[in-house]
């Protein structure tokens, strides 16, 4: 597997953000909704990795700078195909190790409180992610988990 920055704009990529917004809008309400499309995912203050096995899209992740201490992990997605074979693991594990080469000393996210969303709860759990309170420009949300990982630890 080779994790990469990518743009999110390959039609591969394009498919499975498609069918990320898909899924998110199908689990939660439309305010409850923070999946980004590829635009959004090519803003300066985001970093897009994709992972590929002999050119075959396995997942994605994203890297949002919140500010010079702190970012938030955006559209973590594996495809079907590649569940369960530590794609998300593999690509969570990059997105860690570059927002601590580049000085952040938390990295957020925001993800599910329904059980369709446990898996992923999980994963970030076993990475040393905690639940916190809303951050940025998220408000509470009975349909939100907001969790952080701080950095200091990691050496």
């Amino acid at each position: 597997m080779i994790i990469s920055i990518e743009s999110p704009e390959s039609p591969d990529v394009l498919a499975l953000l498609a069918e990320h917004l898909g899924e998110m809008h199908a689990t939660s309400p439309k305010e409850s909704v923070h999946a980004l499309d590829a635009t959004a995912l090519s803003g300066v203050e985001m970093t897009f990795w994709t992972a590929r096995d002999a050119g075959v899209l396995l997942g994605c992740g994203a890297l949002k700078e919140l500010s010079s201490q702190a970012a938030e992990i955006k559209s973590m997605r594996t495809s079907a195909a590649a569940r369960n074979r530590g794609v998300g693991a593999a690509v969570l594990q990059t997105l860690l190790a570059e927002a601590k080469r580049r000085g952040y000393q938390n990295v957020f996210l925001e993800t599910g409180s329904q059980e369709h969303f446990a898996p992923a709860r999980r994963l970030y759990q076993r990475a040393g992610f905690v639940d916190c309170g809303p951050f940025g420009d998220y408000r509470t949300d009975r349909h939100s988990v907001f969790m952080v990982r701080s950095l200091a630890d990691q050496e």
